[in-house]
């Protein structure tokens, strides 16, 4: 699709003679749901001696009554169009550090309690699940992408993930070489798994890094007090490691990912099935039958069993795939895991 930028305006020659105008609202990436729902748009048609780069939105009469409609991938590629365009006009401002935390939830939790100026940038991607292969270029992120949205039951809608990560990765491509970069961590796979994958999108940037310990729990658990963790400026050699540790993540497709011996292993895709289906048979036991169990308060269940906890929706991938291959029986219908319940199927006599 051919475009144009006007700032705030980005053009789009949409057919053969129509333009969509788009207005920039504010100097942040958007996402799919926002360009939908918040997004000023505004509807052309070209004169018939009229050519798109001469077009002005301004010299011209908006339609009225118009619409457009774009299919899911085609949607996906105009929200990044959009945002290559923010970037190019987008800025830091007055920020004295960066913070990075592997989780959104933990990103907005910092961002309550840090006084101003601040900037925090929440990573949106558990890598501690999902390939890994080649994450930092295009083809990686579709191959992840179509990975999460066939097996992974998380109510996104499709290329939600896809989009949040490519937004997360133009902020650090933004940040300003004179800021002190912080990254929060704890000693899990998901975050350790995010913590080599951001310093090597960091990897051409000469900022200072600082890493921030939490310990053994994820980051999100803690208070958010400097005092209280491991706090160690990252040298040039150290920052190469685990840029290096990650090169070799990203050459395999494993999709299960722990934290073990203080590394990252990768393990089957069928690691937890033993336990899901012991767990299941000592709760029948504790029944007294074989009565369906609500998947999400199974997951709960299964949660207290486990030293590191993986990610839920890994689990209920695998749940979904025990139902699949006739391990469980299933009731209701698996758009999410409160809404189906499962057991262990009978065997035949």
């Amino acid at each position: 699709m051919e475009t144009s930028m006007h700032y705030p305006f980005i053009y789009f020659f949409y057919d053969t003679n129509q333009v969509l105008v788009y207005r920039i609202q504010a100097l942040e990436y958007i996402t799919i749901a926002e360009v939908m729902r918040e997004g000023e748009w505004q509807g052309y048609e070209l004169e018939p001696s009229e050519s798109f780069t001469a077009f002005h939105h301004e010299q011209s009469t908006p339609q009225q009554g118009w619409s457009f409609f774009m299919g899911q991938e085609e949607l996906y590629q105009l929200v990044e169009i959009i945002n290559d365009y923010i970037q190019q006009v987008i800025t830091t401002a007055s920020a004295q550090m960066v913070h990075i935390v592997c989780s959104e939830s933990a990103a907005g939790s910092l961002r309550a309690t840090l006084a101003p100026p601040k900037y925090v940038i929440g990573f949106p991607e558990d890598l501690s699940i999902g390939p890994l292969w080649k994450l930092d270029e295009k083809r990686g992120q579709a191959f992840r992408d179509e990975w999460l949205r066939e097996n992974i039951n998380d109510g996104m809608d499709d290329f939600v993930n896809r989009n949040k990560l490519m937004n997360t990765i133009r902020e650090i491509q933004d940040i300003p070489s004179n800021l002190q970069i912080y990254i929060w961590c704890g000693y899990n796979a998901e975050e350790q798994c995010g913590i080599r994958f951001l310093l090597y999108l960091l990897r051409d940037k000469a900022n200072e890094v600082v890493l921030i310990n939490t310990g053994e729990q994820r980051a999100i658990n803690h208070q958010w007090n400097m005092e209280m963790y491991d706090i160690k400026r990252m040298s040039a050699k150290e920052r190469l490691i685990f840029q290096q540790q990650w090169e070799s993540l990203a050459q395999t497709k494993d999709v299960c990912r722990l934290w073990l011996h203080r590394q990252i292993e990768a393990v089957q895709e069928n690691y937890y099935d033993n336990l899901i289906m012991s767990t299941m048979e000592q709760l029948h036991k504790e029944q007294g039958g074989t009565d369906f169990i609500q998947t999400g308060e199974f997951i709960s269940e299964l949660l207290t069993r486990m030293d590191a906890p993986p990610n839920i929706f890994f689990l209920e991938y695998r749940i979904r795939y025990l139902v699949y291959s006739g391990v469980f029986e299933l009731k209701g219908i698996p758009k999410s895991m409160h809404h189906y319940s499962v057991k262990l199927r009978k065997k035949p006599l």
